[in-house]
């Protein structure tokens, strides 16, 4: 394992770098100031970003293969992890944001011709977004053989029947298609019942009925997470992804790089919660020294640098064990970084948040927005149970007769 920057990675690290400092982390203030009067539409200069990103490759850098950016995950690895210092703009504007990264993926691989063409192409152009349905509110979607919401074959169309919650991106009028995993035949062995079938926004009898907050928060940057129903809700046939039955198979596919994707964000958000901890340690005085001189605080400091590196490693051996091993080779890899990250990353996030006081809990600084986005990755792609007890069984099953 050989975790260095080639030179393509360390070329585009350099040019995302710059962007960064000349483009994104100035707007910050401005983005946050227009997203409080935008409602559920992108703040405006968003597309200016995007245009500016383009304009420098920086563009799709998450995707392999012809449509993207045609790196490894390795190679992807160190600039999402740019990304993740300002997560709400740099991955939106480089056209590396979920749900449209897996979205994209997932058509990538199982789409259609005429699917490709029709929504795959415009998202990779930055022209639509797109929304992953599969969390319903009626059962526990950990485990996915749960879900209830029918996709009943009828003559040459499906009807989509169901309640989705939880639908990151839906509220955003830019979403044009959702992504609906359902089942076509529960009779069918459990992970044969699901399929995955394009619903157009706009379809009769898909409501968008609400946006659901995080935290209090409704992330409406990121399109916000919507609850969705579906009544008798008709599309083509060939809407359909893939075969029937392929869906839990295709859920699979999809959410292993999207874990990945969050766990490399989450290094960077860990980064600059210890650049900001320790400004803001120099900068304030408490009975008669820094905060930075007092021992709790440099515990922390220390134990936030040791957690970052640990995780890092973590990160880049399981992007290296995809690249070369494949995702299912990686499967033991990418539950290990979708447990630790989150969680080590919540708790270097409170560390900051403490050193900021009063002000760490406000909107002055990114701190506390953060802190909610990654507890909430404690539960995305996966609760944190399912993955440790499918974890747990890997190791238990090389000591079992």
């Amino acid at each position: 394992m050989n975790f260095g920057f080639d030179d393509t990675t360390a070329e585009l690290r350099a040019r995302l770098l710059t962007f960064m400092d000349e483009c994104v982390i100035p707007a910050e203030h401005a983005y946050e100031e227009q997203a409080a009067v935008s409602g559920w539409s992108p703040p405006p200069l968003i597309e200016d970003l995007k245009a500016e990103a383009r304009k420098r490759g920086l563009w799709n850098l998450f995707l392999p293969g012809a449509e993207g950016a045609g790196l490894t995950n390795l190679q992807y690895a160190p600039l999402a992890e740019i990304m993740g210092r300002s997560p709400s703009i740099a991955a939106t504007a480089t056209n590396c944001a979920a749900p449209d990264t897996g979205n994209m993926e997932l058509l990538a691989q199982f789409g259609s011709e005429w699917q490709r063409k029709e929504y795959l192409e415009p998202l990779l152009n930055g022209e639509i977004r797109s929304a992953f349905a599969m969390t319903e509110p009626d059962v526990a979607s950990s485990d996915a053989t749960n879900i209830s919401t029918s996709i009943v074959r009828d003559g040459d169309e499906y009807v989509v029947n169901g309640r989705k919650w939880f639908i990151t991106g839906a509220m955003n009028p830019n979403c044009k298609i959702l992504i609906v995993m359902g089942k076509t035949d529960p009779e069918a062995p459990s992970h044969r019942q699901q399929s995955m079938i394009l619903v157009p926004r706009g379809t009769p009898g898909l409501t968008i009925k609400r946006g659901m907050k995080v935290f209090g928060y409704d992330d409406a940057t990121h399109g916000g997470h919507a609850e969705v129903v579906f009544e008798d809700v008709r599309v083509p046939a060939d809407h359909l992804i893939g075969e029937e039955g392929g869906g839990f198979a295709i859920a699979q596919a999809r959410l292993g790089p999207g874990r990945i994707h969050h766990c490399m964000r989450l290094i960077g958000a860990a980064e600059r919660a210890v650049e900001l901890m320790c400004r803001r340690a120099l900068s304030r005085t408490t009975f008669g020294k820094t905060i930075a001189q007092q021992g709790v605080v440099q515990d922390w400091i220390a134990e936030s640098r040791v957690r970052i590196e640990q995780l890092r490693l973590l990160v880049l051996k399981t992007a290296w064990l995809m690249d070369t091993v494949g995702n299912r080779g990686a499967h033991t890899e990418i539950q290990a970084i979708k447990i630790a990250t989150p969680a080590a990353v919540e708790w270097i996030l409170d560390k900051a948040i403490q050193v900021h006081g009063a002000g760490g809990l406000s909107q002055d600084f990114p701190l506390a927005g953060a802190w909610a986005g990654v507890r909430s990755l404690r539960f995305a792609d996966g609760p944190d149970e399912v993955h440790k007890r499918s974890l747990a069984y890997r190791e238990l099953k090389k000591y079992m007769d």
